[in-house]
Parts: C-alpha cells; structure tokens; sequence
C-alpha cells in the first residue's frame, strides 16, 4: 500500500493557468500504474487556458460549478459530475460559480509536459 496525503502536496501553477496538487504519477511515486492523478483548483470567475493532451484525460468535479468546453461541445458540470475528455481535443474549463471549482485530473497514459499544449498566455 501507498498513502500520499493531498495536504503534503506541494500546489504549483498549471500550464493551463488552474492550481494544481499532484498526487500520483508513475514517474514520481513508487507505484506501478499507467495514469497519473492530480487535484485541480479554479477560483471564482477563473478559466483555464485551451489545452490539449495527447492523452485521455477524466475530470472529477469535487466542489463548485462550471463550463466544460471539449471540442466544439460544451456542458455545465458540477460537482459529483465526470467529464470523459479524448486525446488531442481542445478542452478549457470555466468556474462560473461563487466558490472555488476543485477537479480531479486522471490522465492515461501519466501526463508528461511534451503532451500536454496550452494555447494563448492568460
């Protein structure tokens, strides 16, 4: 067994302009698995930039509320929602609610930052 508390994950800045706490990824934990997962955070009124992964990607909304744009769909989602997102398709995610938007990010195969593309710079 392996326990990684989120509390002792350090947040970084994503590419993607979200705040971001990795939890599991094959490259940096000593797991055997072929995804990574990390919890993600909008604020109030916060967008992500478009991105596109060369891999597949789930969000898990845990708290709040937004728009998911995927491809030239969009939905509102909110939390106890999952959100299927298929390699290279242009995805961004809006918090249109009052409080902060958290997300889980499972992406199969483990992210890694040559397959990820963010386009515009804020």
């Amino acid at each position: 067994m392996y326990v990684k508390r989120f509390s002792e994950c350090k947040e970084i800045p994503a590419g993607d302009h979200t705040r971001l706490r990795e939890l599991l990824h094959p490259d940096r934990d000593p797991i055997e698995a072929r995804y990574s997962l990390a919890i993600a955070r909008l604020g109030p009124g916060e967008k992500s930039l478009a991105h596109r992964l060369k891999q597949s990607e789930v969000y898990y909304i845990i708290k709040g509320q937004g728009m998911m744009h995927v491809g030239r769909e969009s939905a509102r989602v909110k939390a106890g929602d999952a959100v299927y997102i298929p390699p290279d398709v242009v995805q961004r995610l809006e918090n249109t609610g009052r409080e902060v938007l958290e997300f889980a990010c499972i992406v199969d195969p483990a992210w890694q930052p040559e397959g990820e593309e963010v386009f515009g710079s804020g």
